[in-house]
Order: C-alpha cells, then sequence, then structure tokens
C-alpha cells in the first residue's frame, strides 16, 4: 500500500520549484541566437491537427510558435511527423496520415516564406541559417506508414522525411516499443531489419527512441551509419524506465557515433515525475475501494489528494544532469536536444516551458563550466557531424 506520505515525499515542493527564477544572461542569449540550434523533436503538426493554430504568428497555445522561436534562439526544429500506434490496424491510415501531416508543415512555410523555409540536407539548414530563416526538417515519429512496402520509404524520403522512429507505443511491423509488453519480434522484424539497411542506403537517420532494448541492439548492430536518440533521456534518474536509454546503450550509441538528443519532459527526467501518476493512482482506488467509487466522500479525498499532491516539475538543474551524465560517459560529441516540446503536455521542467526558453539551458551549460565551443556541439556540430555522416553513408552506397 501506497501512503498518503509517501506520495508527498516523492511529489517536490512545486510552489518552491515554481519560485525559482531564471534569467539567462547576455552572454547566454548571444549564444543561443548566434549560432544555429536544433531540437530534433518538436510535435507541431500533429498539435496542429487536434488544434489549429498559426504559428507563424505567436499564439495562446503550445510550446512553439515564430515569435518564442526567434526569441528562444531555434533555428531548425525537426518537426514530427507523428503517427498514433492505433493507425497501424486500418490499412491506409497511418501513410495517410502522415502525407497530411507533412502537407502542413509546406503549407506553413509557403504561407510564410519570409520566416519559415522545408529542409532536406545539411547544406539546406547551412543556407537557410544564413539567410535568417528557420528550417523545417522532418522526422517520422513511428514507422508504420512504411506499410511493410519499401517503395513508401523512398517516397516519404522524397517527401521530406529525415528520420524515422521505428516504432512508439505499441509495437508495429518494423520493431518492438518499449512501452508494449508484447515482443512479438524479439526486437526488430525481418521487415524491420531490412528498412535498416535501406534507410542507411538513402541517407536516412535511424531513431532508436522509444524502440525495446532488443531492437535498439540490433539497430546498433545493422547500422552502418551513426544513429540517433531523438526524444530520449537517462534511465539513471529513471529506474526500471526502458523507455529512456541505459548507460551500456548510451557507450555503444557513442561507439557507433551516434547522438542522444535529451527529451525535457519531467516524467523521462526524474523518478519522481516518472512515478507520480501510478502513484496517486493507486492512492485514488484505494479511496474508491474503501468508501465506494460515486460516493461523496470519496469524491472529496479524491480532491484533498489531487490537491495536497502536485505533480513534481522536473527542473532545468536537473535535465543538465542528464546532458553531464552523458559527457561523463562517452563525450561532449555525442549529446544534443529533443525536447518534445509540444509533445509531453504540461510535464515540461520549471525554467524550460517553452522555444524561448532554450538560453536559460545555455546559462546552465555556462554556469556548469561548458565552453562556448563545446555548447556549439550540443546545440547543433553534434547533430550535423551524424547527419553528413548519414548523408555521405547513403552517396557512396
Amino acid at each position: 500500500m501506497v501512503s498518503a506520505l509517501s506520495l508527498s515525499a516523492v511529489a517536490l515542493s512545486v510552489n518552491t520549484v515554481m519560485a525559482q527564477d531564471y534569467n539567462a544572461s547576455p552572454e547566454a542569449r548571444k549564444i543561443a541566437q548566434e549560432n544555429m540550434l536544433i531540437d530534433t523533436h518538436i510535435d507541431v503538426p500533429y498539435r496542429l491537427t487536434e488544434d489549429w493554430e498559426d504559428v507563424s504568428r505567436a499564439t495562446q497555445r503550445g510550446d512553439f510558435d515564430y515569435p518564442r522561436a526567434v526569441e528562444g534562439g531555434l533555428n531548425v526544429p525537426f518537426m514530427s511527423i507523428y503517427i498514433p500506434a492505433r493507425l497501424e490496424q486500418t490499412p491506409g491510415a497511418s501513410k495517410q496520415l502522415a502525407h497530411q501531416l507533412i502537407d502542413s508543415m509546406e503549407a506553413l512555410a509557403w504561407r510564410a516564406p519570409d520566416k519559415f523555409a522545408m529542409a532536406y540536407s545539411v547544406a539546406d539548414v547551412e543556407q537557410q541559417f544564413a539567410d535568417g530563416k528557420i528550417s523545417l526538417a522532418l522526422g517520422m515519429e513511428n514507422g508504420s506508414p512504411m506499410e511493410g512496402d519499401m517503395a513508401n520509404l523512398k517516397e516519404f524520403f522524397d517527401r521530406g522525411i529525415r528520420y524515422i522512429t521505428l516504432s512508439h507505443s505499441q509495437s508495429n511491423h518494423i520493431a518492438d516499443s518499449s512501452y508494449d509488453l508484447r515482443r512479438q519480434w524479439d526486437g526488430l522484424s525481418p521487415f524491420g531489419k531490412e528498412l535498416v539497411k535501406e534507410m542507411n542506403n538513402i541517407g536516412m537517420m535511424i531513431d532508436i527512441s522509444h524502440v525495446s532494448d532488443d531492437a535498439f541492439w540490433q539497430s546498433i548492430e545493422l547500422s552502418q551509419a551513426p544513429v540517433i536518440a531523438s526524444h530520449s533521456s537517462l534511465r539513471r534518474y529513471t529506474p526500471g524506465f526502458e523507455r529512456n536509454m541505459s548507460d551500456e546503450m548510451i557507450k555503444a550509441l557513442g561507439e557507433n557515433g551516434g547522438v542522444i538528443m535529451i527529451n525535457f519532459g519531467s516524467t523521462f527526467v526524474t523518478q519522481a515525475a516518472n512515478r507520480y501518476r501510478d502513484m496517486l493512482k493507486q492512492q485514488i482506488e484505494q479511496v474508491k475501494e474503501q468508501y465506494g467509487a460515486e460516493s461523496d466522500e470519496a469524491k472529496q479525498r479524491i480532491a484533498a489528494l489531487e490537491a495536497d499532491n502536485p505533480f513534481p516539475f522536473a527542473t532545468l538543474e536537473q535535465v543538465l544532469d542528464h546532458i553531464d551524465h552523458v559527457v561523463k560517459l562517452i563525450g561532449i560529441e555525442h549529446v544534443g536536444i529533443g525536447s518534445d516540446y509540444d509533445g509531453v503536455g504540461d510535464s515540461l521542467p520549471v525554467g524550460l516551458k517553452d522555444v524561448s526558453t532554450y538560453p536559460n539551458l545555455v546559462q546552465g551549460l555556462l554556469d556548469r563550466g561548458y565552453s562556448e565551443a563545446d555548447i556549439k556541439k550540443i546545440l547543433n556540430e553534434n547533430l550535423l557531424r551524424v547527419w553528413r555522416e548519414v548523408e555521405a553513408y547513403a552517396a557512396e552506397h
């Protein structure tokens, strides 16, 4: 039985945390503004499908819009072409949604050509950075639109997809998912193993975020080019959470030449946030069992539980701990930013609430003794290196 006292201990003192002030210095803002800043996972396309706003202007909702991106120094958001796992059960549905989401990003670039441009290569993002435009690169979150047909890989490459997250919240026809107890393939499917090779050959980055451990190890073994984790954090700080990466996996990623892009979501960053909802749910179920699910007494006690145990938001400092650990483990050349803005709801850490706050991250890195040269690697150079190597491998094969 989980006591209310133990739940309170897991939940941080949110009021105290919220009171912390994050003020990036002029130096930190200058670094963020003058250097290319790449974030490999922003869920704007699906957000706009669910609740459309014109993100070329300031918006009331969400974590991303053009003015906030400019304020934060974001130049290259990889827009997530997110495909819900359930759609694989309906033939054609995954592929159709993927094309619709890509269309929406092309439409955004068309509506505001002075602000945005579609980006398909390292050369594109470098030229668009020089031109003062935000590059809209594309990553596909969940490979279900492949539908078991390699022709679809070429089709989506031609439409601009530059990485594929092999699976998502459920195992699919490509790979097992870290979230899914069913391990139908014990890693990658036969098609998934061929897909990894073809992604190398066509010049598309392989993203191992979301996949099971076995699928990760098989992808690393098969890939002839560096792979990425587009939006993952460290299992060291969230024991038992397979969605994050273990130290052994991170070491293998480093040997592969790849890069882990750190997810900002509180449930990815701290054990307290990761366990919070399950622990609160246990408490609520106990109350319902004791007092009756629909009784006034149960409703009052549940309301009191929720009021007394606010969500334990992570902090910027705890996000920095993840970066520090990767650097100590495999070096500064293998870590970057994969925030998951617009993809983790209201669970974002204090100090990193939207795309305007990257200078706070830069300030934190400066405060921890990172040089400007090191910070540039985290902001863009590490991911660009991988992207170039993936492009070069494809050009040779």
